[in-house]
């Protein structure tokens, strides 16, 4: 007969084989919870950007491509060219941004570099938004959202007309401009901008839009105040302002939406209404003149970030009338599978002309 300690050891050895499988069966349990919500949110991921939307043609007649340029412009029709971007294709990853403008009153309009003053470094220029501001005394303000070594600034330029230059004269940084993507002038030296992330780091910003925690947000920056002004965005994107400055509109591109908010005195936004779409919205130009929004649209998203040649992403431009009345009109004006266009982020109309932009490509100009 074994000692009575032995006796007594052996429930106890088996009481820590039992804690020992528990233990594994609540890791194995964990892990599979984990799976499941990572499949989850995988799942959702590809349903926010699209990625099995596929875009039928709508072609405009009178049409012809612009190489060599690239991006955003505004209504103002001046534009950014060579944003590189983290987990974007870029075309010429190694030359610098510049800003072009281009003379829709000509016969045939062509794209002019601006020059840009001494001192503003421009080996490391990397624009993506921008929007122009004039003053009562008819001074061009040109605002430009900068990513320098993938970093967030907001440079302000004056526009010297008679020489065809930009006068650098401010660089705008804060702790609430963390992930800035674009922006609408409402004076000199006072913007509305949006931020598509709430964080900087590339890792959190992919965590981020991984767990869609919807904490993107618009911020309203002047010399004297700086303050968030609407957040809860899945991610803030392209942003503008009616033409009586009574209203600003957000695109929240991976949650497909609009967004009218109702600006105040003091600069704070109150959301009236959200138009919801069925495709990526990008940035939103206004025509003054009507008051109707173009915006530039990716149908398929997923293309965006993995970019094949023999699969190339595509364009949409929407037209949006009355964006205020109960039923907005929303027409489809333009749309290519990516063999004449490629991700096009931006459309602006002036006198019966249209252009489009895009991410990374070339721009397509058209008579209406």
């Amino acid at each position: 007969m074994a000692p009575p300690t032995e006796l007594l050891a052996r429930p106890e050895r088996g009481s820590a084989r039992g804690s020992r499988a528990m233990g594994r069966l609540v890791a194995v349990g964990l892990l599979g919870i984990a799976l499941a919500l990572l499949g989850e949110r995988l799942l959702a991921l590809r349903n926010r950007l699209k990625a099995s939307r596929e875009v039928e043609s709508v072609d405009l007649p009178h049409c012809h491509l612009i190489k060599g340029i690239a991006f955003v412009f505004n209504i103002f029709h001046r534009f950014g060219k060579g944003l590189k971007f983290p987990g974007l294709h870029s075309f010429a990853p190694d030359k610098p941004g510049g800003i072009l403008m281009m003379d829709l009153k000509e016969e045939k309009p062509r794209a002019r570099e601006l020059r840009i003053s001494r001192g503003f470094d421009l080996a490391s220029f990397n624009p993506h938004g921008i929007s122009t501001f004039i003053d009562n005394d008819d001074t061009v303000y040109l605002f430009v959202v900068n990513h320098p070594e993938f970093k967030n600034t907001v440079e302000i330029f004056k526009f010297e007309e008679a020489e065809n230059s930009l006068l650098h004269l401010k660089t705008v940084k804060h702790e609430l401009l963390p992930s800035v993507n674009d922006i609408t002038a409402v004076g000199p030296a006072h913007f509305y901008a949006t931020n598509d992330h709430y964080f900087s780091d590339p890792f959190l910003k992919y965590l981020e839009t991984y767990l869609n925690l919807h904490w993107a947000n618009v911020v309203y920056y002047s010399p004297n105040e700086v303050k968030v002004v609407a957040e809860g965005f899945d991610s803030a994107n392209g942003i503008n302002i009616s033409p009586d400055d009574k209203y600003i509109y957000v695109a929240d591109i991976l949650a497909h939406e609009i967004h009218v908010l109702e600006k105040h005195t003091n600069m704070n936004l109150t959301q009236l209404k959200v138009l919801e779409l069925d495709t990526l919205v990008d940035n939103l130009s206004i025509d003054p003149s009507s008051g109707d929004i173009w915006v530039g649209c990716h149908p398929n998203g997923q293309k965006l970030f993995v970019y094949d040649p023999n699969n190339p992403p595509s364009s949409e431009v929407l037209r949006i009338q009355n964006i205020l009345s109960e039923k907005p009109t929303v027409t489809t004006v333009y749309a290519n599978n990516g063999s004449v266009l490629q991700g096009s982020s931006v459309a602006s109309v002036y006198d019966g002309k249209l252009l489009i932009g895009t991410l990374y490509h070339r721009a397509l100009y058209c008579e209406l």
